[in-house]
């Protein structure tokens, strides 16, 4: 699981705007672990990776754990409802039709996956990124059946891609000794292992129809609550963040040629590290109170590996910059994700529909 913002990660679909020659939407389909796992882990019955449990989804609708790593929103339902779009749902959702994809796109992201098959097996059941990949060429089949040939390829020609996954692939392989990826490389072989996956996994997206793709680097994952509390001085793990850093670089000169290499592609690289650092070093600045410990967590007994009914939870969850051990409270995501929205230029759109209200963040101190 995890902390990498990257996942703070979506990327735009534009309501009401028309592909030529098709009455379908423009939609999006989005590849993550659990900071973009809008359910799927649920549906997993062995997975140990789940947020299935109070008192995730806290703060979000009804306030019932809904498949988010979260006690509200993720960074990609933020950015998508501040500009008026539907959220993907998650593709293992009972309920996702054809008619469902055609109007919303579809949510492959998996608490516990990543870029390598072999990160996070511990959790026993995940979708890493080219099993998600897998799903996707199955959503296509079955839109072809439905509409023909001509009109699928214009939908997923014209489709959002957003691609948010690598923490896990350190702090759940690369830096776990259980994994043989900790002894067959060092740092920089590894991110080259990771960067050079990466690569062939896009350009497989791309042969797929991914033209317009948008993929999220790393934050500080070395200062999640998780690292800081197996370090014997509490503070940020230096050689965690570092690898973040060298995986954004990597990242960053990955895009730059594929879009050059790849034909009608527009393939952007979104590194949010500084952003996650500031509000990490500087929690007052941001109106936060906490940046180095959970909300929801059995008090002074850490790690807790995930929340659960029995957790305590912090007296003000929007004082928090995280909710669990890994993972952003709903406060930290939003604001995470207003940074991105300005930095990238994301522009609303007209709303068609009204999007899902922000969570009312009463403090609790009963739980």
């Amino acid at each position: 699981m995890k902390f990498h913002l990257s996942l703070f990660v979506i990327i735009s679909i534009i309501l009401g705007i028309k592909l030529e020659g098709c009455r379908c939407k423009v939609v999006q389909f989005i590849f993550g672990d659990s900071l973009s796992d809008v359910g799927n882990n649920k549906y997993l019955s062995k997975s140990l990776a789940q947020a299935s449990l109070p008192w995730y989804g806290i703060d979000l609708g009804n306030g019932l754990p809904n498949g988010r790593f979260s006690n509200g929103r993720t960074v990609a339902d933020i950015i998508g409802d501040s500009m008026g779009l539907p959220r993907p749902p998650a593709f293992l959702d009972p309920s996702l039709t054809e008619d469902v994809i055609l109007e919303n796109g579809v949510n492959y992201a998996s608490g516990g996956g990543g870029i390598l098959n072999e990160t996070g097996s511990y959790f026993i059941q995940r979708f890493s990124l080219y099993k998600q990949i897998e799903l996707f060429q199955g959503t296509q089949e079955l839109i072809r059946s439905r509409i023909g040939k001509d009109e699928a390829e214009k939908i997923f020609q014209g489709a959002r891609y957003v691609v948010a996954l690598g923490s896990n692939d350190f702090i759940n392989n690369y830096l776990m000794p259980v994994y043989s990826d900790s002894w067959k490389y060092n740092d920089e072989t590894f991110v080259d292992y990771l960067i050079g996956t990466l690569r062939e996994q896009l350009k497989l997206l791309h042969g797929l129809g991914a033209r317009q793709l948008m993929v999220f680097g790393l934050g500080p994952m070395g200062c999640i609550p998780l690292q800081r509390v197996l370090s014997t001085s509490g503070d940020c793990q230096d050689r965690t963040n570092k690898l973040a850093i060298r995986f954004n670089k990597g990242g960053s000169k990955l895009i730059d040629e594929l879009e050059k290499e790849l034909p009608n592609s527009s393939f952007r690289f979104g590194d949010a590290y500084d952003v996650v650092n500031d509000v990490i070093s500087n929690p007052n600045k941001y109106g936060f109170q906490n940046s180095d410990s959970p909300c929801c967590s059995f008090g002074n007994i850490r790690p807790a590996l995930t929340c659960i009914p029995a957790s305590k939870l912090c007296k003000d969850r929007s004082k928090y910059v995280f909710w669990d051990e890994y993972h952003p409270s709903d406060r930290a995501n939003e604001l995470i994700a207003k940074e991105l929205i300005k930095k990238f230029g994301f522009i609303t759109v007209h709303q068609t529909n009204p999007p899902s209200p922000s969570p009312a963040l009463a403090p609790s101190s009963n739980h």
